[in-house]
């Protein structure tokens, strides 16, 4: 029987990638795709798959986040499948897969790599082994990697380089290639080149990325205001309530988010 498979990544690109490389594996068959980490966990419970390609970084729900979700549902969600992770960022796999959860391959993809991580999968699955253990490990683990980051953040503001913890961030944005942080007391610009780095450093329970320009701080946002087209805006809690846009693409995550 072929090993049913899903591929599960935020960038249409890396997905395509994944899936011209996965038809030189016969032994594969792919049955589905998802573009976040919502539509894993709803795709999973639909084909309850062998394996899982899981993207770790991916706006609101990111790869952990989806196993985290899985583990909670227990009994009452499907078995859990093999995981092969994708990362760009080699800090993810020393933390997260020398756990021995699955596997892990870095982008851009390597047909090499790929193969072996696949070999691996089939290994488990011949030895009929659970990876339900691996997989907690490797949920707690990376709390505790998360708890143990710094949770200071540089912002530069009137020539002064101020620490402001990361709880007291209530978003930040970029324009023009520059970051601003906004917090009830400081504003001002991030020594971080993009979002997404930003995004690494902070907890991925509660920041989250409404919109390609945005990062907020879910505790920190004081209402949700309904918008043009079925689309939301935030009205966050810094002084001027600064209202955030939502994408078409996060509206979902934010009724998650929100239990709306």
């Amino acid at each position: 029987m072929p090993i049913s498979t899903l591929i599960v990544d935020d960038e249409k690109p890396a997905r395509d990638e994944l899936a011209f490389l996965l038809k030189s594996f016969p032994e594969l068959r792919v049955i589905g795709q998802g573009k976040n980490g919502t539509e894993a966990v709803a795709l999973i419970q639909e084909h309850a798959p062998d394996l899982v390609f899981l993207d770790v970084q991916m706006p609101g729900l990111d790869g952990f986040g989806v196993i985290k979700k899985l583990i909670k549902l227990g009994d009452r969600g499907p078995k859990l499948p093999h995981f092969v992770f994708a990362t760009a960022y080699d800090q993810y796999a020393v933390q997260a897969f020398e756990v021995n959860a699955v596997d892990y391959i870095l982008k851009p993809f390597d047909k090499a790599r790929l193969s072996k991580a696949i070999a691996r999968v089939k290994k488990s699955l011949e030895a009929d082994a659970s990876p339900a253990a691996q997989l907690e490990l490797l949920v707690s683990q990376i709390g505790a990697s998360r708890a143990a980051q710094r949770v200071k953040l540089v912002v530069k503001t009137q020539q002064r380089l101020l620490l402001v913890d990361a709880d007291d961030v209530i978003y930040a944005s970029i324009t023009d290639g520059l970051i601003t942080i906004v917090t009830k007391e400081v504003e001002g610009s991030s020594n971080c080149r993009t979002i997404e780095e930003l995004q690494l450093s902070l907890d991925s329970d509660r920041f989250w990325r409404p919109h390609r320009s945005y990062l907020v701080n879910i505790n920190h946002i004081k209402e949700v205001v309904p918008w043009f087209k079925s689309s939301y805006m935030l009205k966050m809690a810094d002084r001027r309530s600064s209202d955030i846009p939502v994408s078409r693409a996060q509206t979902r995550r934010l009724r998650d988010l929100l239990r709306m």
